[in-house]
């Protein structure tokens, strides 16, 4: 029984490794290079809120236990974001107001990600990308570009491949500009 204790979960590596995956997708230089995400702790936060908004969205889309999956994830993401407002030395006190500020705004950009994408034109995702990840100086049609071929690449998998392999997003390539 003792030895028990210090086995790992299984259903905890499944969603760590798969928490980590959006995380290091979320990270790829090109995003920031290309697209103009902001590499700040604001930028890497709205990246990392993107990708792993868009795997949501694939895990709503499945069956069951994939929206046990999807909160299981959502809280890994919230207790690193805890982790890391204490490694950034935010104080004890604070922690709780902020967490609920990144909350607040997760969940805002949740909903204006899911409401463009539901449209069939990428005019509201450029203005929701624009203002929220890049800022409304940048144009947000690469990045745009990029979500929309990422989610078409998500909608290729199953939970089991989602969980096994990991998520897949598109090649961060942007786009020819038109001479």
């Amino acid at each position: 029984m003792v030895l028990g204790f210090f086995r790992k979960d299984p259903r905890r590596v499944i969603i760590e490794t798969l928490y980590q995956r959006i995380a290091e997708a979320s990270r790829e230089a090109r995003l920031y290079q290309r697209f103009g995400v902001p590499d700040t702790v604001e930028g890497r936060f709205e990246s990392l809120a993107l990708h792993l908004i868009l795997v949501l969205r694939r895990l709503r889309a499945l069956p069951s236990p994939a929206n046990e999956v999807a909160q299981d994830v959502v809280d890994a993401f919230f207790h690193y974001l805890d982790h890391s407002l204490r490694e950034l030395a935010v104080g004890d006190l604070a922690v709780p107001k902020r967490m609920k500020k990144l909350a607040e705004a997760f969940n805002g950009r949740s909903l204006a990600y899911d409401a463009a994408l539901q449209q069939t034109g990428d005019g509201e995702l450029k203005q929701a990308l624009q203002r929220n990840v890049i800022g409304a100086e940048r144009p947000g049609a690469d990045l745009a570009a990029y979500v929309r071929a990422s989610e078409a690449e998500l909608a290729k998998l199953d939970l089991d491949a989602l969980l096994g392999q990991g998520p897949r997003f598109a090649a961060p390539v942007a786009r020819e500009k038109a001479p």
